[in-house]
């Protein structure tokens, strides 16, 4: 009888002061009684980056397949999964237009990461008061200010 999955919820989120220019990403998550945040950011970057990478480093840091809902305010990450990623696979990571796809590498590592969960997507309209994407927007400027202090 196969091992019942864990259950955890995720919120992820990232930051760029300046598209490109200093960027953060955080994720926070719970599972039961278990919470764990999580953040990060590149020098220089862009948003949409940044919004990959924190959806990549929250499936990354579960050690083992669990079911997650994965809560994101980010229409760039949740449409390239439910609707434009097996397209893109088929033509060989190249657009309709044949044109490469931006962020290649991310979306690649991120198809890996989603391929050992079971995940539910929830869009939430950001800075709209969601205590989950809030806790995950304060952790992605955490993640800015890292970089900053960095020089």
């Amino acid at each position: 009888m196969p091992e019942e999955l864990s259950v955890v919820e995720m919120w992820t989120d990232g930051a760029c002061k300046g598209n490109p220019g200093p960027g953060g990403w955080g994720a926070w998550m719970r599972s039961g009684e278990h919470e764990r945040e999580l953040f990060g950011g590149e020098a220089l970057t862009t948003n949409n980056r940044m919004e990959l990478t924190a959806v990549i480093e929250g499936m990354r840091a579960l050690t083992r397949p669990c079911q997650v809902t994965l809560h994101v305010d980010s229409s760039y990450v949740m449409n390239g999964v439910q609707r434009w990623i097996a397209g893109w696979k088929r033509n060989g990571w190249r657009t309709a237009d044949k044109k490469p796809v931006k962020n290649v590498e991310l979306w690649q590592e991120l198809d890996q990461e989603l391929a050992r969960h079971s995940v539910r997507w929830v869009w939430v309209k950001g800075h709209a008061g969601d205590p989950g994407n809030e806790r995950a927007d304060a952790l992605a400027n955490r993640g800015v200010d890292l970089v900053r202090a960095a020089g």
